[in-house]
C-alpha cells in the first residue's frame, strides 16, 4: 500500500523558529554561531555595527572563534542599494543552469524560493532538479527531533552547518501512536499502533510523502532500523529477532522493491539487549549476554554470527554507535562518573578506549549520577542528550572535540532524537 502526503504549500513549507528581516542578515548568522547565542565577532557579522572608513583599502584577516578557516574580508567598497533585477532576462535563465544554481541551495531554503513563481515551484519536484540535487555534496549532518503533545506531532531539525533550528509541520502522517525508529538517506521511518495492530511506516520530510509498509509475519511490537541504498534507490528495514514470553521471533527484512517482508534466521542468542544496536558496513550489531559479546547479522547472508568481544569491567548504561569505514564505537559510564568511548578492534575482539568525557560536561549534562541519558551517531559524530536537563553535547570522533548543540531544549519525557540528512531525492516508492 502506497500512500503520499499533499503536495500544497502548506504542508510543504517549511517555518524556521529563527526570523531573518533581510539576506544580509541570514547570510550574517549563517556563517556565524546562529542561535547559540554566542557572540559573533566575524567581520561580516560587525558590518552594520561598526563604523569603519570607506577609504581603509587594505584586506582584513580574522580569525573568529568557533571557525577553522581565516575569513577574509575588504571594506573598499560601500554597500550599494539593492539593484532591480530584470524580469525577461531571469525569466530566461536555462533549466539546466536554473536546476544546477537550486540544487545547491540548503534544502531549508528551498521552501522560501517557491513562491517566487510557478516556473520555480514546479521545478523542485522536477525529476532534472532531483538529479542535480542527487550529485551535490550532502547539506551536513543534521538533528531531528520529533514528539507528539496532546496529540499533536512536532518535528525540529537543528543544521549543523547553519546552525539554525528549522520547524517541519508533521501533520501529514496518520494519527497513529507513532515513535521515532530512526533515520537513513534522507528517509525516516516510524512505527506505532493502529488500534491493535502494529504498524511500519516510512516518509520523507522534505516532500512530505510518506508510505506504509505491509504488515510483519508476526504482528509483535519490534527492534527497527532503517538502511536506505541511495545507489539503488531502495531501503531496507530490519526487524530484528525478539522473544515473546517463550517464542523467538526470527528476523525479518523488508525490501522497498519487493513491497513485502520475508523471514530469515531466529538470532541464536538466549539473552539479549536489542535496544542497543548499530548499524555499520552492511552489519548489524547487537549487545548479548548470553553468549556474551556481540551478535552481528550479514544483510547479504541474512546470517548471525557471534563476535566474543567482551565489555569494559563496570560498565553502565551501554551504547553502540556505528562509525564510518567499518568503525564501531561503545559509549557508557564507568562508575557513576566517568563516561568512555572505546571503538571494536575487529581483528583482536577487543574494545580499545578512545576518549573520555571530561568532567566538566559530564556534570553539565548529568545533574544526577543515575540520570538517564541517550546516545546515537553518525559518521564519527556522537551525540549525548539528558531527559531532564534537555541539552545536546556533540563528540568528532576525528577531530576529538566536544561542544554543545545550540538552540532549544532537544529531549524531553516524549521526545525523540536522531541524526537526519535532508534529500528531495530520497524516494519512498
Amino acid at each position: 500500500m502506497v500512500e503520499k502526503g499533499e503536495s500544497s504549500e502548506s504542508n510543504l513549507g517549511l517555518v524556521r523558529s529563527v526570523s531573518f528581516r533581510e539576506e544580509e542578515n541570514f547570510h550574517r548568522q549563517a556563517t556565524g554561531f546562529g542561535a547559540s547565542g554566542s557572540r559573533n565577532t566575524s567581520p561580516l557579522g560587525r558590518m552594520g555595527s561598526r563604523n569603519t572608513s570607506p577609504s581603509r583599502q587594505k584586506g582584513i584577516k580574522t580569525k573568529p572563534r568557533g571557525l577553522d578557516e581565516e575569513t577574509v574580508a575588504t571594506f573598499s567598497k560601500a554597500i550599494q542599494p539593492d539593484v532591480q533585477m530584470e524580469d525577461n532576462i531571469w525569466a530566461m535563465l536555462p533549466e539546466d543552469l536554473l536546476n544546477e544554481i537550486l540544487a545547491r541551495i540548503p534544502p531549508f531554503m528551498i521552501f522560501r524560493l517557491r513562491s517566487v513563481c510557478k516556473r520555480w515551484n514546479s521545478i523542485l519536484q522536477d525529476n532534472s532538479f532531483l538529479k542535480f540535487h542527487s550529485q551535490v555534496p550532502s547539506h551536513g549532518p543534521c538533528l531531528l527531533t520529533y514528539c507528539r503533545n496532546s496529540h499533536t506531532p512536532q518535528c525540529s531539525v537543528f543544521s549543523m552547518p547553519l546552525k539554525q533550528w528549522f520547524r517541519i509541520p508533521f501533520t501529514f502522517l496518520p494519527q497513529w501512536a507513532f515513535w521515532l525508529v530512526g533515520s537513513s538517506g534522507g528517509l525516516v521511518c516510524f512505527s506505532g499502533l493502529d488500534g491493535l495492530t502494529f504498524r511500519t511506516l516510512v516518509c520523507n520530510p522534505l516532500t512530505q510523502t510518506w508510505r506504509t509498509l505491509p504488515s510483519m509475519h508476526y504482528n509483535h511490537q519490534r527492534q527497527l532500523i532503517l538502511v536506505v541504498d541511495r545507489k539503488d534507490r531502495s531501503f531496507k528495514v530490519i526487524a530484528t529477532s525478539d522473544i515473546y514470553g517463550d517464542n523467538s521471533l526470527p528476523t525479518e527484512v523488508y525490501d522497498s522493491k519487493l513491497d513485502k517482508w520475508s523471514l530469515h534466521q531466529t538470532m541464536p542468542a538466549v539473552n539479549l539487549c536489542t535496544s542497543k544496536m548499530a548499524y555499520c558496513d552492511s552489519r548489524l550489531y547487537l549487545e548479548t549476554l548470553s553468549p556474551l559479546g556481540l551478535m552481528m547479522y550479514r544483510l547479504d547472508t541474512g546470517q548471525w554470527e557471534h563476535i566474543p568481544a567482551k565489555f569494559p569491567r563496570s560498565l553502565l548504561d551501554g551504547y553502540l554507535v556505528a562509525g564510518t569505514q567499518k568503525r564501531l564505537f561503545l559509549v557508557g559510564r564507568i562508575g557513576l562518573y566517568s563516561m568512555r568511548i572505546w571503538e571494536l578492534d575487529h581483528t583482536k575482539f577487543v574494545w580499545v578506549e578512545l576518549s573520555r568525557m571530561p568532567l566538566r560536561y559530564f556534570r553539565a549534562l548529568l545533574r544526577l549520577s543515575a540520570e538517564r541519558f541517550e546516545c546515537f551517531g553518525q559518521d564519527n559524530l556522537i551525540c549525548f542528550t539528558s531527559w531532564n536537563q534537555g541539552k545536546g553535547l556533540l563528540y568528532d570522533v576525528d577531530k576529538k572535540l566536544w561542544s554543545w548543540i545550540a538552540g532549544c531544549a532537544l529531549q524531553s519525557y516524549n521526545s525523540h532524537v536522531c541524526f537526519y540528512e535532508p534529500r528531495f531525492d530520497s524516494m519512498i516508492y
